[in-house]
């Protein structure tokens, strides 16, 4: 929610959904909660009478008052607007920082708002990658399958200190990296911050 520039990701495609399904940070980090949404038209002869299916703990007023609460928050403070921002940043630093080390340690830096993600060329430089920033107090994971590609999924409420933070990190474990495969690489230095566009920096004075 809110993580890749707009409420729920569908919305980038103009897609609305016969189901959508909530979770994880629709509590807020405080009550586990979820949500299980339907259509009108794919509700109502499914669920015509409520008492075909209960739940032990559904509709719980705690879970149900942190996910109001993450909602309120997420518009009030404009947080996906702020991942938009933030994101924009972040990710063109990811890609100046892997170009260097391209193809032969780093691939590619993708991603919507703040749900980014580093690709390799196989699982176990994205394996050293990961250990790398682990050592550098920066906590990444691979996908579920293989550690090729490794989110970077940070708080919304990240700072631009904190976002260099994470890029210096990274530029450190990449020269280690390439200095162990001995593989050469060009201009790689660490990083200093971007400028920012007015419209950038109106967002984030309003909101940091």
């Amino acid at each position: 929610m809110g993580r890749a520039e707009k409420m729920f990701c569908v919305e980038h495609w103009n897609v609305e959904p016969d189901i959508l399904c909530l979770g994880k940070a629709f509590g807020g980090g405080i009550m586990p909660a979820g949500a299980f949404i339907g259509s009108e038209k794919l509700w109502t002869p499914v669920f015509s009478n409520p008492f075909l299916h209960t739940t032990t703990f559904g509709g719980n007023p705690l879970a149900c008052a942190a996910a109001i609460a993450t909602i309120n928050v997420l518009l009030e403070e404009g947080l996906c607007e702020r991942a938009r921002t933030v994101g924009d940043i972040f990710l063109s630093k990811l890609k100046s920082t892997i170009k260097p080390y391209t193809p032969h340690i780093a691939l590619d830096a993708r991603g919507k708002g703040l749900m980014l993600a580093l690709e390799f060329p196989d699982t176990d430089i994205g394996f050293r990658v990961a250990k790398g920033l682990f050592r550098e107090k920066i906590l990444v994971a691979g996908t579920l399958v293989n550690a090729k590609t490794i989110r970077i999924e940070p708080p919304l409420t990240i700072t631009l200190e904190q976002v260099d933070t994470v890029i210096n990190a990274l530029s450190k474990v990449l020269k280690e990296i390439a200095s162990e495969m001995k593989v050469q690489f060009i201009n790689e230095s660490i990083v200093k911050p971007m400028p920012i566009n007015n419209l950038q920096q109106t967002v984030l004075s309003r909101q940091l």
